[in-house]
């Protein structure tokens, strides 16, 4: 008896680790939907706020096409064994709120999602993201982009960046004139085009690294525990000011070759 039983619950042991690696393997990327759903909604005003869960995130700021509206793709892909099954949802509050959603719960849930959000030139965009990476480029207006547990990365862009992450590495490729950028937790990467006329960048824990064009900045850079290198010719009355700060790591400020 003792054996019919335990045979049985190594079948049924068996059984359920082959459901598991099945469902798991089915919730994939959202690299991985090729038929991405497209919506354009409508956008009042000058601003719009991004407020993204769950979401890799692609902000790009765009010419051809309609103005007072913003295109949005989606990718997704998820599945969940037991539980409510995987949905995404997309909706514009207030006229110039774009609220991302991605609902995921339940026994070996497994999802992914990817959006890409397309704006009109002219507009200002704040990005407020509770988990992904969030990815920016093309934007001469105002970018401010925070995000809880994600990367962030901005290129091609020349309008005024704020740029947060919580946990995560912040890089940017830009020739903004005022640059502000800081995460708890990663390494912030500047790499600027034009001379600034201010840039602050901080981490918590992690390196801070500063490429610059050729010009005299008043600098301040301190490390709590790390070196501190700086190359870039200095000028305490210069109006270019760059401050950089860690608590735990190397900072580099330098000019580009």
């Amino acid at each position: 008896m003792s054996r019919t039983v335990t045979a049985r619950a190594a079948a049924l042991g068996g059984a359920v680790v082959v459901l598991l690696a099945t469902v798991t393997g089915c919730g994939g990327s959202a690299e991985d939907d090729k038929d991405p759903e497209h919506r354009t909604f409508a956008l009042r005003g000058h601003t719009l706020t991004v407020d993204s869960g769950d979401s890799a995130l692609e902000i790009v700021a765009a010419d051809a096409y309609e103005a007072g509206s913003v295109r949005v793709t989606r990718w997704f892909k998820g599945s969940v064994l037991v539980g409510q099954d995987p949905r995404v949802t997309w909706e514009m509050k207030d006229d110039d709120r774009l609220v991302l959603r991605m609902k995921c719960s339940g026994f070996v849930a497994d999802c992914s999602a990817k959006h890409r959000v397309e704006v009109p030139r002219g507009i200002a965009v704040k990005v407020e993201a509770d988990d992904g990476s969030v990815r920016a480029r093309g934007f001469r207006d105002a970018l401010s982009i925070r995000t809880d547990d994600g990367s962030v990365h901005v290129t091609d862009t020349t309008g005024p960046l704020e740029l947060r992450a919580d946990d995560g590495s912040v890089r940017a490729e830009v020739s903004s004139r005022r640059v502000r950028a800081g995460t708890d937790d990663g390494s912030v990467r500047l790499e600027l085009g034009a001379v600034p006329d201010r840039v602050d960048a901080s981490s918590g824990d992690g390196s801070v690294g500063i490429t610059l064009p050729h010009a005299a900045y008043r600098v301040t850079a301190r490390s709590g525990d790390g070196s501190v290198d700086v190359s870039v010719p200095r000028d305490d009355s210069s109006p270019h000011v760059v401050s950089a700060t860690t608590d735990d790591g190397s900072i580099t400020v330098r000019t580009a070759d």
